[in-house]
């Protein structure tokens, strides 16, 4: 089933507050129902199409920090989300009321991470994806990378993560084998070997999309997931 057809409608029910709910709520014409926990109550789908808000959500704050949108942005935000173009409209509305919202990025990034607090590799993700948004002008400015660096904070990733994800959208030839996997020079096969297999199975595709991430955004994990399995096999015949 595509996250697409109704993304703003499908939210309509979903039991959440905070900023995110807010803002979908001042565009259904209502505030949408909080748990009295405050709690999350989430569909598999409504889990994808959240996802989706999120992401629109940050990419449209990260857009600010350069002080302009570029058209490559734009396309990229299209491409990446494969927007089919009777959606684009609908994502748009979100896109730009995210942006000209006065409401900093980290109550968005807070919350994220709040949904996401059992699922770190969506959250791993999510700042993957925020890079190759970044990228598109062909160029990641220092203040995109602080930005990713800060949202990647707020996730709860440590510095070792966010250089591990960073690394990944290096060219192959230029990439650290160790830096993606997370080791050092001096650990041993085995220990190196018990890293990749963790993060193999983190972000393989399928246990993503378990997890709801839409299928709709995996080409990105499925090249991270390529860059850890060669990340691993240059470090094996180093050591072997």
């Amino acid at each position: 089933m595509s996250i697409w057809g109704s993304l703003i409608g499908g939210m309509v029910g979903f039991s959440f507050g905070g900023p995110i709910g807010a803002l979908i709520g001042s565009m259904i014409g209502g505030k949408l129902s909080s748990s009295r926990r405050g709690g999350f109550q989430q569909g598999f789908v409504q889990q994808q199409q959240l996802f989706v808000i999120s992401l629109i959500i940050l990419t449209a704050k990260l857009a600010k920090v350069d002080g302009h949108v570029s058209k490559e942005e734009l396309i990229a935000v299209k491409e990446k989300l494969k927007i089919p173009e009777h959606e684009i409209e609908q994502v748009g509305k979100i896109f730009n009321k995210a942006k000209e919202d006065s409401l900093g990025y980290e109550p968005y990034a807070q919350q994220i991470a709040q949904i996401y607090r059992r699922n770190p590799s969506v959250l791993d993700e999510v700042v993957n994806i925020l890079f190759y948004i970044a990228e598109a002008d062909g160029t990641v400015s220092d203040s995109e990378i602080n930005y990713i660096k800060n949202v990647s904070t707020i996730f709860g990733l440590n510095s070792n993560q966010f250089e591990s994800i960073r690394e990944t959208r290096v060219g192959s030839h230029k990439q650290n084998p160790y830096v993606i996997l997370g080791c050092q020079l001096s650990d041993d096969l085995q220990t190196i070997r018990k890293k990749y297999l963790k993060l193999s199975k983190e972000h393989h595709p399928d246990v993503l999309m378990s997890k709801g991430l839409p299928k709709e955004l995996i080409t990105e994990s499925e090249k991270k997931l390529a860059a850890i399995n060669s990340a691993y096999d240059k470090i094996e015949k180093i050591k072997s």
